[in-house]
């Protein structure tokens, strides 16, 4: 069992606290017209940097629609895009249930790349947001994961020095940026592995 001191446990979002699928988005958008979802998708992965951009909060809501309803050929109106693209979220319940546990010795903190029109639409509703300390949402805080940027913010935020830290995040790139801060990390691959890497490092819930 590990003798470090935690007094931060920050957890990613999107497919740790809430899986998300992007074959529903596909899936609603081909009814409009066949192979219009798999064609966005192309399009979409070949200007990442868009997607990224928006993360960042670089790009508007506003302009960034109007270049997916390009992508999608106006077969989709923004009020459709909006609601199957943040129609992809749903709930990893078992994950969500150590948060009030946690809550109870450490402060809670959530890092996420993310963006407006998901946080609006896709999930600020969750009631277990409010269990934590502070949101730090890549589109607020103008950085994204891996970028020291965005892991910085928290450390600024809760005055604790780096090695009391522990992320939780499903792409190791992001686990591994953390570590490299200092932060201890854990690569989220399931619930049970999650149980095992806290019970090793004798973090409470």
């Amino acid at each position: 069992m590990s003798n470090r001191k935690y007094s931060a446990v920050v957890f990613d979002l999107g497919q740790v606290l809430i899986p998300f699928d992007y074959q529903i988005f596909i899936d609603a958008v081909n009814k409009h017209k066949s192979g219009l979802g798999e064609n966005f998708v192309k399009k979409y992965n070949e200007n990442y940097s868009i997607h990224r951009d928006f993360e960042r909060g670089k790009i508007s809501e506003k302009d960034f629609i109007a270049q997916m309803l390009d992508w999608l050929e106006h077969k989709v109106t923004a009020e459709e895009f909006i609601k199957y693209w943040s129609g992809i979220f749903s709930l990893n319940e078992d994950v969500i249930s150590l948060l009030p546990k946690l809550k109870k010795h450490y402060k809670l903190y959530l890092l996420s790349n993310t963006n407006s029109i998901h946080q609006k639409y896709g999930y600020q509703h969750y009631e277990f947001l409010k269990l934590f300390d502070k949101l730090f949402l890549s589109h607020e805080v103008g950085f994204v994961k891996p970028e020291k940027g965005i892991y910085s913010a928290v450390e600024n935020f809760s005055g604790l020095p780096s090695e009391e830290h522990i992320f939780i995040d499903d792409i190791a790139e992001y686990v591994e940026a953390a570590k490299q801060l200092g932060w201890d990390g854990i690569q989220f691959t399931g619930y049970e592995n999650l149980l095992s890497e806290f019970y090793k490092r004798g973090i409470h819930f």
